[in-house]
């Protein structure tokens, strides 16, 4: 992935960031709402992967086309890891425990199995598989667009540590119209808090080791916990 030096980054133009935001964050929000909402099924189906497409595109796109950069790959470093693996433990034990407190009292099991079964998820090959592209290949995608490109513009706007604070909140938007579609506003309440915790944290760990792989390790974790929760609801 592109990475950029903090000096790199105060020099974006807060025009140029601002449109940027602009243009992505919306699409995401609208692409989970017209296929989990307004229209599910072969067309929302359609628009999610369209969006899903532009998002993913825009920033490779912009990095070239107006910060004029070349794309470079990070190293992990020893130390950018090790703080991933412990504050990944650390997001599993809070996902674990508010799952065994209050998730699963709140959650109507019935319910959810009827929406897992619009989507074919209550198939367990489908179920498997999309387990493991999430926790792997959708998570890093995730964080090349919300960790390296939106949470650059929002620091090339409010600075380092606001960004932390406002990026988590915009990824945490499409997050809420997706959990609205499957819980009750209390359980859509927890998640999305736990949403905005989360991507705060992988933000943080963006910022002090300016590296993708930390945030990526750590979302493999929070991602891990989820899924076996959503196992655990739809097939016990």
């Amino acid at each position: 992935m592109a990475m950029r030096s903090a000096s790199r980054v105060n020099r974006l133009s807060a025009g140029s960031a601002f449109f940027a935001l602009l243009l992505l964050v919306p699409a995401a929000s609208f692409g989970t709402w017209v296929a989990l909402v307004a229209c599910p099924g072969t067309l929302g189906k359609t628009v999610f992967f369209l969006t899903k497409l532009w998002i993913l595109l825009l920033p490779a796109v912009w990095m070239l086309a107006v910060d004029r950069r070349q794309w470079t790959l990070p190293q992990p470093s020893k130390d950018g890891m090790y703080a991933a693996c412990m504050v990944g433990v650390l997001t599993l034990v809070i996902i674990a425990a508010a799952y065994a407190v209050v998730g699963r009292h709140w959650i109507d099991q019935p319910t959810m199995r009827a929406r897992a079964h619009e989507i074919n998820l209550d198939i367990l090959w489908v179920y498997v598989l999309g387990a493991i592209y999430w926790c792997t290949i959708n998570s890093i995608l995730e964080e090349y667009v919300w960790r390296w490109f939106v949470f650059t513009r929002c620091e090339a706007l409010v600075g380092q540590v606001p960004a932390t604070i406002v990026s988590a909140l915009l990824f945490t938007i499409h997050h809420v119209i997706a959990l609205m579609a499957f819980f009750d506003w209390r359980v859509t309440i927890l998640a999305s808090l736990g949403v905005f915790i989360g991507s705060a944290m992988w933000s943080w760990l963006y910022l002090r080791y300016r590296n993708l792989w930390t945030a990526y390790v750590c979302h493999v974790f929070a991602d891990v916990g989820i899924f076996v929760i959503g196992w655990m609801l739809i097939f016990w």
